[in-house]
This record gives structure tokens, sequence and C-alpha cells, in this order.
């Protein structure tokens, strides 16, 4: 088979550049976050010292008799502020203390004496935006008393100074983002992209190839979600090849069975047809054996042409009947030649007294013959063997609307390592050479009945019980039948 053509991979940005990314985006808009207001802040902070100076300004100007300062010192003390002039406003007079000789028209009013955060917030941007040139008129508290204390300003200066301010936020802002980013970057890239990375190449190469010797992920001693996923994968990991190698025994299990299955069959409708003679023969002991064998090969026959139905398709549906257990269950015995002289593995049967089941009676025969061989075989696996003391037991009861049948032994017992999987295919056998096939077979055949099997805990040796239901009855069809009659 060619291998499927896998699709190129896409060069894109991994988890560690997306982590490296994420980080400095949200880094930097917190920085932003944090300018928006100081700019803001800046700028009124730069407005209340041009006004404080002006407060000191605007009491040597009120303090001087009129006229007594010189022009120079007017200038001087204008520069030192920064204004274009300087007004004071007091009770209900307003005072020109200091201008130029011809004061320019104002633009744009800021009182900073009660700023809200949006307002301080919208006039800082708009300070930015503008250009140069723009006239302002700054209010602020007087020195003392009421009333104000008012400057007109080039807001030039004042913009280039949180020009200036943004320039050396945003170098801040790149500086604190990357040494950030870089931290959080190491600091995560350890602790989850490096077992993360390592977990998806135990991934891709598991997928690569699951049933060859790709080397297991060792897990971590983390208790977090990688840790948890780490233990799940390797959990996972063993499932499959479990599942795998159970797959791939029952393929070969089928392929060895489909090459011996036509001629078995021909042999065996050979043996059929020997036998057919020998009924023939008015020998006493060939006509007591001679039915028997009849059966035991036609049943044989059928095994053959059903071998293959599990794992490949279902077992066909019960052909349900009223049928004696007793008969039933002396079937079994003959065929294994269990009971008899010269065995050395008693039988004792204890079951009611025309005790009927509503079974498909094949079905049922294959069910306890599985389980009386496997009770044999574990019985004469500690040879010599005492009849009075390796015995099987066969008991069926009536309980209300079910048959509860148990088969028991007096071998071993079922080991502990095999009744967590004992009705799974491949894993309840318990000897040597056996195939795990036959109490998986049987609880198949039981949950088509809707029955149950189970194993019996704390009996001597094992005891399988089985619990077959009676079907529903119809009741308007049983109503026809009488009316009918």
């Amino acid at each position: 088979m060619v291998p499927a053509e896998r699709p190129p991979v896409r060069r894109h940005l991994g988890l560690s550049g997306k982590l490296l990314m994420f980080t400095l985006a949200f880094v930097f808009l917190a920085e932003v976050l944090i300018y928006v207001p100081s700019i803001a802040v800046f700028r009124l902070n730069w407005l209340s010292d041009r006004l404080a100076a002006a407060r000191t300004a605007a009491l040597v100007l009120d303090a001087a008799p009129s006229g007594m300062i010189q022009p120079q010192l007017t200038r001087e003390l204008l520069d030192s502020v920064g204004a274009i002039t300087v007004a004071l406003k007091r009770d209900s007079t307003r005072r020109l203390l200091a201008s130029t000789d011809m004061p320019p028209e104002v633009d744009h009013h800021a009182d900073v004496r009660d700023v809200g955060p949006w307002q301080a917030v919208s006039e800082a941007f708009d300070t930015l935006l503008t250009g140069d040139g723009r006239i302002i008129r700054a209010v602020g508290t007087p020195p003392r008393g009421g009333g104000f204390v008012e400057i007109v300003l080039d807001e030039t200066p004042l913009r280039k100074a949180m020009l200036r301010f943004s320039r050396n936020i945003l170098l801040i802002s790149l500086v604190i983002s990357a040494l950030t980013a870089g931290l959080v970057y190491l600091g995560l890239a350890w602790m989850f992209v490096r077992p993360m990375r390592r977990l998806t190449q135990r991934m891709i190469a598991f997928r690569d190839d699951p049933e060859g010797s790709a080397v297991p992920l060792d897990p971590s001693q983390r208790l977090d979600e990688i840790g948890q996923a780490e233990r799940e994968f390797v959990a996972m990991q063993h499932q499959i090849a479990d599942t795998l190698q159970q797959k791939n025994h029952l393929a070969a299990l089928g392929l060895a069975v489909s090459k011996i299955n036509h001629d078995l069959r021909n042999l065996l409708a050979s043996a059929q047809l020997i036998s057919d003679r020998l009924a023939d023969i008015p020998d006493p002991a060939v006509q007591r054996f001679a039915p028997k064998l009849v059966a035991a090969l036609g049943r044989a026959i059928a095994y053959c042409q059903q071998t293959l139905a599990y794992g490949r398709a279902q077992e066909p549906p019960p052909e349900r009947r009223m049928v004696e257990l007793a008969p039933l269950a002396e079937e079994v015995r003959a065929t294994l030649g269990l009971g008899e002289d010269g065995s050395r593995i008693g039988w004792v049967t204890a079951i009611e007294r025309g005790l009927e089941v509503d079974a498909d009676p094949d079905q049922l025969f294959r069910v306890l013959l599985n389980l009386a061989r496997n009770a044999a075989e574990a019985l004469a696996a500690r040879a010599p063997n005492d009849p009075a003391r390796d015995q099987i037991r066969i008991t069926g009861r009536r309980a209300g609307a079910t048959v509860v049948i148990e088969l028991a032994d007096t071998g071993p017992g079922v080991p502990e390592r095999a009744r967590s999987h004992l009705f799974e295919p491949f894993h309840g056998s318990t000897r040597r050479g056996g195939t795990g096939l036959g109490l998986p077979i049987a609880a198949e055949l039981m949950r088509a009945h809707g029955g149950e099997i189970a194993l019996v805990p704390g009996t001597i040796g094992a005891t399988f019980r089985l619990i077959v239901p009676d079907r529903p009855v119809d009741l308007e069809s049983r109503r026809a039948q009488r009316s009918h009659g």
C-alpha cells in the first residue's frame, strides 16, 4: 500500500512567536493607557507652573506704585513667566499688570482651576494635534483673596514640551515592553512551550509509526494541565498499542482460519458421510454412539461455517424456543467425556426436574461447552486427578421469569490478574496456548439472549453464573391465538 501523501507544511508563526507578539502588544497597550492620563497631567502641570510664576510676578507688579516699574523690567518679568500679558482680577476689578505693546488675539481658553478628567484628556490631545502659533488664555487662582490671575501666552512651547514628553514615554514604553516580553517569553517558553513541543514531537512520532519502536514519552511529575496531558497521552499510547496488537492477533487468526476453513469443512463432510453409513450397522454399541457422532459432526460443520463470525460480523440472532436444560447438560458432558468410566474428572448435575429455558439450544450448548471445557482443562492441569476431588458441577433453577444456571469446578480458580479482562478477546485466557476467545464468545451469545454471564466471587474454584430471561409475552397475539382457538 502506497502511503498517503502528506500536505505540505506551511511555515507560520509558532506558539513562541505568538506569545512574544501578544506580550509586546499587551504591554504596549498598558503603556498607552498610562500615557493618556499622563500627558493630560503634564499639560495641566505645565500651565500651573506658568500661572504660579505669573502669581509671583503679579505680587511684584501689584505692589509697585503705578508707573514705577521700568518697561525693561516688565519685559523681563513677562519673559520669566513665558507670557504675553499678565492680568489680575480681584473683587470686581480686572487689572492688566503687564503686557507687550500689542497683545495678539486669543485663540483658546484654558481654566486650570476646575478641570474634569475627560476635559483634561481632550484638551491635551487638542494641543498636540493643533499646529504651532496658537495663542491661549490660561486662568488660575490669584496670589491672595478672590478673583483669578490670567496669562496670555503662545502655546508653541507647551506643545513642544508635550511632544518631548510623549517621545520619552514612547521610548520608555518600548524598553519596558521589550524587557517584559522577553522575561515573560522565557518563563512561559520554559514552563509551557518547551513541554508542549516535546509532547507534540512524541505525538508526531507515534502517528508516523504507532506499531513501531518509537521512544515512549516519559511523563513529568507536574500536577498542572501539562502534566495531566502527558500522563493521558502515555495512557492513550499504551491503550492504542494494545488495541492494535489485539487487532493484529485477530487478523492473523482470521487469516489462518480462513486458510483451513474450506479444507476442514470438506473433511468433516466426508466424516459425516462415513458416520451415516455407520448408523446402518446393526451393532448395539454402534447404534448407541452413532447418533451422538452424527450430531457432533453436524455441529462441527456449522461451527466451521461460522468461525469467522467473531470479529468480522455479529453472531446470528438466536432462534429461541423452550428447551429442557438437563438433556443439553448431558450432551455437554458426553461431548467432553466427563463422568464416565475411566474419566479422572467427576461430573455432578443438580438441575430442577423438567426445567426449561427459553434459548437457542445450539448457542446455549456452545456457552456451556466452553465453560465446561475451561473447567476440565483447569482441573487436568493438576494431574493426577481424583474424581472425588476434581469435579464439575452444573446447577439450574428458575427464578421468576429467568433461569439461573451455574457451572462450577473445584479447581484453582481464576487468577486475580485475569479477572478484570475476563470477557475481553485475547485477555481472559489463563493457560498457555489459549486464544482467549471462549469467554468473549460466551458473553456475546448471552447478550444476544438479553442475559448475562458473570464470575461468582468467593467460591471454591471458578463458578460462572448464567442468567437467561424469558422472552416478553405479547399479550395481544396471545389473546388472538386463544380467540382463534
